[in-house]
């Protein structure tokens, strides 16, 4: 019994996603006006998500790295 379940482990383990810091979890390549829109915190009080898109420039004026966020947050791209 705990052969299979060491086994039905290391299975789950295989199936997991890569860490985020794999090529595919990185924000698309755009121009300077290209915007990245990602899944932000909400208000104080609400409990719907808020969805904003800024170009990296403006992230990055927030203190934002996109593509470090991406992985976890990201949602489109507004070219």
């Amino acid at each position: 019994m705990a052969h299979e379940f060491v086994i039905a482990l290391s299975m789950m383990v295989a199936a997991l996603p890569l860490p985020a810091g794999s090529a595919e979890n990185i924000a698309p390549a755009g121009t300077a006006v290209t915007r990245y829109c990602l899944r932000v915190d909400p208000t104080t009080g609400s409990r719907i998500e808020t969805i904003q898109c800024w170009t990296r420039d403006e992230w990055a004026d927030l203190g934002v790295d996109v593509d470090q966020e991406w992985a976890q947050n990201g949602v489109r791209v507004l070219a």
